[in-house]
């Protein structure tokens, strides 16, 4: 491919992420998953039009999400797979979420935040994106479930990538429906736990997945992580910090410092700016905390800057073989 024939691939990808999100919103990938299915059977299952389902899909096909067959047919493939509603760590939360008008419309608000510097959906619906979302009840469960499915795909591997051994409690906090808490516990027997977030947002048990061990040690408390947090040895707060401008960040930062005990630590599990390794994700991921919360993805001496101010010393940084890094820091 050429330099011209490349940009103009880049220039087309939202057309992919459009196409994505209707066949998520469908659930395409859901009424294929126990096999090949035509398109005039698909149409009925889902209410669409045939001629343009099959457009759909045919367009689909030739980047790899569905495979087309005789007979008018349609089969997953194993990029298909993956938005399916009943698969681990399914990308369908992702693509509806990223489907929601006001998404599209603060992306399309770019430059006004790279001309002011300001947020993009702000300055747009006149409210943050987390207002927006608790007055939208079904764009909420659809992003809480997003949240989840993408912490699904890390929570094994930071639970294995730090040593917990010699702690006894931990606080996931903004840790929504408790994933990557239920991952840690399974991995440290000793270790109790509890899941903070706000009242709409946190779960009030583990999932069915969780083992009777890890229900025995594992509860759920709300509040605002701007004012309090429960008292542990460790605080942990995965892609929360990158929602947030500094001023607030180190506000949530003090708060779990003022509830760690004697010898604890933050865990700050994020994407990490300047670190080899998923250099793209975390470029786009800035600009798209840009766009939507309002906060940015940071290098390590910008943490440790945000520490500081906090009351807190960053110790070291533990890669954990994903695009995220646990960022470790200690009261001063």
């Amino acid at each position: 491919m050429n330099s011209r024939e490349e940009l103009r691939t880049m220039l087309g990808g939202f057309r992919i992420s459009a196409a994505l999100a209707v066949a998520a919103e469908l659930g395409l990938s859901d009424h294929l998953s126990a096999g090949p299915r035509s398109v005039a059977d698909l149409a009925r299952a889902v209410n669409a039009d045939e001629g343009t389902l099959r457009r759909l899909l045919r367009a689909l096909a030739n980047v790899g999400v569905y495979a087309e067959q005789p007979a008018d047919t349609f089969a997953n493939t194993p990029v298909g797979e993956g938005l399916r509603s009943d698969v681990p760590a399914t990308m369908r939360p992702l693509a509806r979420t990223l489907a929601e008008p006001e998404v599209w419309s603060a992306w399309g608000h770019l430059m006004h935040s790279v001309r002011t510097g300001e947020n993009a959906f702000q300055a747009l619906n006149g409210v943050d994106v987390w207002t927006h979302r608790l007055s939208r009840p079904e764009q909420n469960a659809v992003f809480n479930a997003n949240m989840t499915a993408l912490s699904s795909m890390v929570a094994g591997a930071v639970a294995a990538a730090y040593d917990f051994a010699d702690l006894s409690s931990v606080v996931d906090v903004g840790g929504g429906q408790g994933v990557l808490l239920e991952a840690v516990l399974a991995a440290h027997p000793q270790l109790t736990g509890t899941v903070f977030d706000q009242a709409h947002v946190v779960a009030q048990a583990p999932t069915p997945d969780a083992t009777a061990s890890v229900a025995e040690r594992w509860a759920a408390a709300s509040g605002s992580f701007f004012e309090s947090v429960p008292t542990a040895d460790v605080h942990l707060l995965k892609s929360i910090l990158h929602d947030w401008p500094d001023e607030e960040c180190q506000q949530i930062l003090a708060t779990c410092q003022r509830a760690l005990r004697p010898g604890g630590v933050v865990l700050v599990v994020e994407t990490v700016l300047g670190r080899p390794g998923y250099e793209v994700d975390a470029a786009f991921s800035d600009l798209n905390m840009l766009v939507l919360p309002g906060g940015r993805e940071r290098t390590e001496q910008e943490y440790a800057a945000l520490f500081a101010a906090a009351g807190l010393r960053l110790t070291r940084v533990v890669d954990t073989g994903t695009r995220y890094s646990i960022v470790e820091g200690v009261s001063e």
